[in-house]
């Protein structure tokens, strides 16, 4: 076989139960479909990059499980009685928007009931859990708990918010506005945090940063003209030679940022008014776009690149002309 085809099996295979029971299982031939969209002499190099991406930033179902089940019995987070504490735990559902805390809540019961079995009856100790997939901005999450902790929060309680992955910008901010919050309430609420994957991309450590972010804006006309245009917070360069993080080289790194960038103004330019928010990058007021690369078996978060998500396989015209390589479920779907 040849390198490319070699890298089509790979990366459908690392893929290979994304949002399954949903959509058919990923093949080579539907990455192939993908990579067709860009220039030809970019797609190997494309694909190699990409494959080694998403072998670390993927998260499958058995990794999320795995996570899941380390928490179930973890002393510092249920102490030396797991049964009893999750038996007295309250799990939220409070999610204003979207689903994924309704699937993790099923993720996690399953792993609860693996290692202790069906719940004892037990007084509610007070203890609420939030759970979810990932933490990008923070704001959905800022949202739920903001409203939780202002209108039907106890007076005191315990919080404990379980994600699989943060983005520590967005875990920043998350933690000081709930701080904010708790203040203003006048209630004795602690929140601690758990998660199994930090993503870095805070602005201080941009050249450290473990997101797409570009070195230099590409020498393309669509992509300089949307780069020029007045911005409240402009896009700031890294400084190549960095911490890697998930990239397997600065010279892969700096291919898959300038190619997903170039697609992503592409199919922005397909809509007539987009939103400011949907950037090349992925959904962000920042710059040229949040720029994660996470993606979980059950959804592609549109904080992801546009080229990997966007489109309708079926559209022949207008602005879903694309085809998408992780079809994303929408809140409304």
């Amino acid at each position: 076989m040849s390198e490319r085809s070699d890298l089509l099996e790979s990366i459908a295979n690392t893929i290979q139960d994304y949002r399954a029971g949903d959509l058919a299982e990923p093949t080579a031939e539907h990455v192939d479909r993908w990579v067709k969209q860009f220039c030809k002499n970019v797609q190997v190099p494309l694909l190699r990059e990409l494959d080694a991406v998403l072998k670390e930033t993927y998260l499958t179902r058995s990794f999320v499980s795995t996570f899941l089940d380390s928490l179930v019995t973890n002393v510092a987070l249920v102490g030396n009685d797991p049964r009893a504490f999750w038996s007295g735990a309250q799990f939220m559902q409070i999610q204003q928007n979207g689903h994924s805390q309704k699937e993790m809540l099923k993720v996690f019961n399953q792993s609860l009931r693996r290692q202790c079995g069906p719940p004892i009856k037990c007084e509610k100790s007070g203890h609420y859990i939030y759970i979810d997939d990932v933490l990008f901005s923070g704001s959905r999450i800022g949202n739920d708990l903001t409203a939780w902790i202002t209108n039907t929060a106890p007076e005191k309680a315990n919080v404990d918010v379980i994600v699989v992955a943060v983005h520590a910008f967005g875990e920043f901010k998350l933690i000081e506005r709930l701080r904010e919050v708790i203040a203003g309430s006048g209630k004795k609420i602690k929140i601690r945090y758990w998660r199994a994957v930090t993503i870095e991309n805070r602005r201080y450590y941009k050249n450290n940063s473990e997101v797409l972010w570009p070195v230099a804006i590409p020498d393309d006309p669509d992509v300089q003209e949307y780069a020029a245009r007045p911005q409240k917070f402009p896009f700031e360069p890294r400084t190549p030679g960095g911490s890697l993080g998930p990239f397997s080289s600065e010279e892969g790194r700096q291919l898959l940022e300038r190619e997903l960038l170039i697609a992503g103004v592409k199919i922005r330019n397909l809509s007539q008014n987009p939103k400011e928010v949907l950037r090349p990058l992925g959904f962000s007021p920042f710059g040229l776009g949040f720029g994660s690369m996470i993606v979980t078996f059950r959804n592609c978060p549109n904080n992801s690149p546009l080229a990997l998500w966007w489109g309708d396989p079926k559209a022949t015209a207008g602005p879903f002309h694309w085809y998408p390589l992780l079809p994303r479920k929408t809140y409304e779907q």
